[in-house]
């Protein structure tokens, strides 16, 4: 089990925990994508199976010698709204030294999607208390073929457009403060419920392009986080993948983050893609850098474990994969930089985000498999728990 050391950053409201009240010296964050279980609206439009995406998943096939595909889950194909799986999850996570799970989270046709692998997984998990958890609003557009290309092929047509008006985002705002942020182990820093968006530009798009009301529509909400007993609400920044940035769009995008009144800024994905592992961590560390050099608010590293979403994508091979050097070594490496940029800026909570405990569509997960065994959990554990790369440089 992760064993919190006497470090305190009193920036961080921590939970509660079923058996003591311990505070974090690093706050390992993964994201979980709560695909693999039988949604009502998911059932209807996308996996008719009853089983979520494994029913793409399983589907995997290899595009060259060697790649690994279908993946095959240790543990199988379990539902992730299963609060018997989800204990086993958070036993596993806590015992490696993930603390924080970041749940994405939907809202299309006016309503809530996927929402069960936290409602009935997460949350009713016994040992729940053992972890923190927060939001990322996985506000994106989908098309009919991104999610099973094998029931609508090319068919590139949108299917939800993750533009809402200004009813559905009040009620969402309504939704997360009661059904979430009044959670005791909701992760908070400040005593803020953070708050993650994945898409500033359909964001911006909701209210009509104009940073303006955007602005003020973010303001509406933390002025009802106040109401609601917070002291305000940390709202953060996804970048997605990120990229190394010209002058003008680095400009630009440290203009809105301004602009926008945002807290922090994070990455689903490390950024910098490449065939080579190694080489997606070096790109990954020069993206973090830049970032880190204009914006003026936390920047919190993200580490990818991989990236291979070739079930999704038929004309996708090789080149679209993260196979060199792709292994728990390599991840550990990795890490080890993402700490030491966090023990470099002590002002801000050490909060590091992994992709991802369960994308197992996109090749990234830290749950075992029969390929590395709990090698990525283990590579966690070795770098935050054992200290084992605390001296490591490259």
């Amino acid at each position: 089990m992760f064993i919190a050391t006497a470090i305190i950053f009193g920036c961080v409201s921590v939970a509660q925990s079923q058996q003591e009240k311990q505070v974090a010296k690093y706050y390992v964050a993964a994201y979980i994508w709560p695909s693999c279980h039988d949604d009502p609206l998911a059932h209807e439009k996308l996996w008719p199976e009853g089983i979520g995406e494994w029913e793409v998943i399983k589907k995997g096939n290899p595009r060259f010698d060697g790649h690994y595909q279908p993946r095959q889950p240790l543990w199988g194909y379990e539902p992730d709204n299963d609060p018997k799986v989800v204990e086993k999850w958070i036993d596993a996570a806590t015992d490696h030294g993930v603390n924080v799970f970041v749940y994405d989270w939907y809202w299309y046709e006016e309503g809530p999607f996927l929402e069960s692998a936290l409602n009935d997984g997460f949350l009713k998990a016994s040992n729940n208390g053992k972890m923190q958890f927060y939001i990322m609003w996985a506000n994106h557009d989908v098309k009919y073929n991104y999610w099973n290309v094998h029931r609508y092929r090319d068919n590139t047509d949108i299917l939800w457009n993750a533009r809402v008006d200004r009813k559905n985002y009040e009620i969402i705002v309504d939704r997360v403060i009661n059904q979430y942020f009044k959670r005791p182990n909701y992760f908070k820093i400040n005593g803020e419920p953070v708050f993650s968006i994945f898409s500033v530009d359909k964001l911006l798009e909701s209210f009509g392009g104009s940073v303006e009301e955007t602005r003020k529509a973010l303001d509406y909400f933390r002025d009802e986080v106040k109401k609601a007993g917070f002291p305000g609400l940390h709202i953060q920044w996804n970048q997605g993948g990120g990229s190394l940035m010209s002058r003008e769009a680095a400009g630009r995008f440290s203009d809105r983050v301004n602009a926008m009144g945002f807290n922090s800024v994070a990455m689903y994905n490390m950024g910098g893609t490449q065939e080579d592992y190694i080489v997606y961590g070096a790109n990954s560390v020069k993206i973090r850098a830049q970032m880190d050099s204009i914006l003026d608010i936390p920047l919190f590293p993200c580490v990818s474990i991989g990236w291979d979403d070739t079930p999704r994508f038929p004309a996708k091979g090789m080149k679209d994969v993260v196979h060199y050097h792709n292994t728990p070594q390599s991840f550990a490496a990795l890490l080890s930089k993402a700490k030491q940029y966090a023990d470099s800026h002590p002002e801000q909570p050490p909060l590091i985000t992994v992709n991802a405990w369960n994308e197992w569509v996109e090749g990234s997960y830290l749950l075992p498999d029969m390929l590395n065994g709990f090698g990525y959990l283990e590579a966690v554990k070795s770098v935050f728990i054992d200290g084992k790369y605390d001296k490591f440089d490259y």
